[in-house]
């Protein structure tokens, strides 16, 4: 049971982990990058659709990213989806592609990014948390219905509590790369 419990932790922290990689991704460094505009939803059809479902996207140069749409017809839609993001991008449109010149980042805007990964790492160490509150209900509960015994109740929090250490560490890692690739000029 304590097993079960722990390993269905690790899967939702896991997941917390991967949620705040992708939604770092999406935040700007020095470097073009498609990530940057994947996630990036544009209005087809009436349907709020992921850029990148919509569309092949490279990065041809180091600040350049070019966005091939697969139907020319949505190439008005990506550029006004563009426009509308916090992304701060203006989009040239060749009536085939369109490309995104990525300026240099001043030195105020790295520090508004890093703020805004600062707040994206707290948002997944609480997840991680909240996955760490869950499973020590999920526990006692075990051991008021008698399934498992104190001690087991102490053992499994000991090992609910290294796993989440362990989570909050790399999230902490993964937080201190990103700053560091921001500032770097």
């Amino acid at each position: 049971m304590i097993k079960e419990t722990l390993k269905e932790a690790e899967t939702r922290m896991k997941g917390a982990i991967q949620a705040l990689e992708e939604n770092l991704a999406g935040i700007r460094t020095g470097r073009a990058s498609p990530a940057l505009v994947e996630r990036l939803q544009v209005e087809y059809y009436g349907v709020p659709t992921p850029l990148m479902q919509l569309a092949s996207i490279s990065a041809p140069e180091p600040r350049v990213l070019m966005i091939r749409p697969f139907d020319t017809s949505s190439l008005r839609l990506i550029e006004k989806a563009i426009m509308a993001s916090d992304l701060g991008l203006t989009p040239n449109n060749d009536g085939k592609v369109i490309r995104l010149n990525i300026p240099p980042l001043t030195e105020e805007r790295r520090r508004e990014l890093v703020k805004v990964v600062h707040a994206r790492l707290e948002e997944s160490r609480i997840a991680v948390r909240n996955v760490r509150r869950d499973m020590v209900k999920d526990l006692r509960d075990f051991e008021k219905e008698k399934l498992i015994s104190e001690d087991d109740l102490k053992k499994g929090e000991e090992e609910l509590q290294k796993l989440t250490d362990r989570y909050i560490q790399e999230i902490d890692a993964i937080g201190q790369k990103k700053e560091k690739e921001i500032m770097e000029v």
